[in-house]
């Protein structure tokens, strides 16, 4: 692991120059790592759109940033449920009708630790439909206006793809016999990262210009054990937070912010902190499994998602 492009003290947002003129489409923006991300773009003169669920939500945190950055900033939000492919659709036709350039996708949103087996709107375990499967076809609806920018799609990941079965459940991809709140999270985290690998692959084979990048926030006090993790989950969470091991979510947005925009990357890589076991510190270039690129299960993964969303990617 290294942080070398970026010093001792890895990448923070001193290493970001100005903005102006870029877009940065987000989901799950409205708070969180999402939100931090946001922040540090705007403040750089970037323009954001927001991808996320709640209206309300969303309305309130472009209100608090207006009121931090001016009502010039520009930024705006899309109402989309990654659980629910109809909305993914849809929101990602409204980006392609109002936003004539993206010059970065970071799929940031995520569900975690969901207590019991549930399901989406689409019928795919709810982790796995949401984290991978939503992205998967939010990013091949948006593919096209992201490699007419020579723009950058950013997976957010997690170090918990170390944590379960090291590869793809694929004669049990709803979890029916073994569900596991943890265990089938970091399954879905697993997923997006082939799936950002095997995009690497498929681009390059086709000469394309984006560059895909993985990232994950550490151990950062963000939303997203509070919004979908069951009771106990939360508490241990809440007390975890208090602790130095966990730091913050403004820290936990810098890997993805830096993805999104630093030069010198490496693609087939992990990027997030570099400090105590990865979960804290400098951001940089981490450790990165093999069994996160094997190749074989990429392949088959990319080709049951296509089956199971519906939706085929012209690449």
């Amino acid at each position: 692991m290294t942080t070398k492009t970026f010093g001792p003290k890895g990448w923070t947002p001193e290493n970001l120059g100005d903005q102006s003129g870029k877009t940065f489409v987000i989901t799950g923006a409205n708070a969180g790592a999402g939100f931090q991300a946001t922040r540090t773009l705007l403040a750089k003169g970037a323009r954001v759109v927001m991808l996320n669920r709640s209206d309300e939500k969303s309305a309130a945190a472009v209100k608090e940033l207006k009121a931090e950055f001016g009502a010039d900033a520009e930024v705006s939000f899309v109402r989309m449920d990654l659980a629910d492919l109809a909305s993914v659709h849809a929101a990602a036709e409204e980006v392609l009708q109002t936003v004539p350039q993206i010059d970065a996708l970071i799929c940031n949103a995520a569900i975690a630790q969901v207590p019991t087996q549930q399901f989406t709107k689409d019928g795919f375990e709810s982790q796995l439909g949401t984290n991978h499967y939503g992205h998967f076809v939010l990013c091949g609806k948006l593919f096209d206006r992201i490699d007419a920018s020579a723009g950058r799609i950013v997976v957010v990941s997690s170090l918990g793809y170390k944590m379960g079965l090291r590869t793809i459940q694929f004669d049990d991809m709803d979890w029916d016999k073994n569900y596991h709140p943890n265990r089938t999270y970091c399954h879905s985290k697993l997923a997006q990262m082939m799936f950002a690998y095997e995009l690497q692959d498929r681009i390059a084979a086709t000469g394309k210009s984006v560059e895909v990048y993985v990232c994950h926030p550490g151990a950062s006090a963000t939303s997203l054990i509070s919004t979908s993790g069951g009771m106990m989950t939360r508490i241990t969470w809440w007390f975890m937070q208090r602790l130095p091991i966990v730091q913050t979510a403004e820290q936990g947005s810098y890997p993805e912010v830096m993805c999104a925009t630093a030069d010198g990357l490496t693609q087939r890589a992990l990027y997030g902190p570099t400090g105590r076991m990865e979960m804290v510190g400098p951001v940089g270039q981490g450790t990165l499994e093999p069994y996160a690129y094997d190749k074989p299960v990429m392949t088959r993964l990319w080709n049951v998602s296509e089956q199971a969303t519906g939706y085929v990617w012209n690449i």
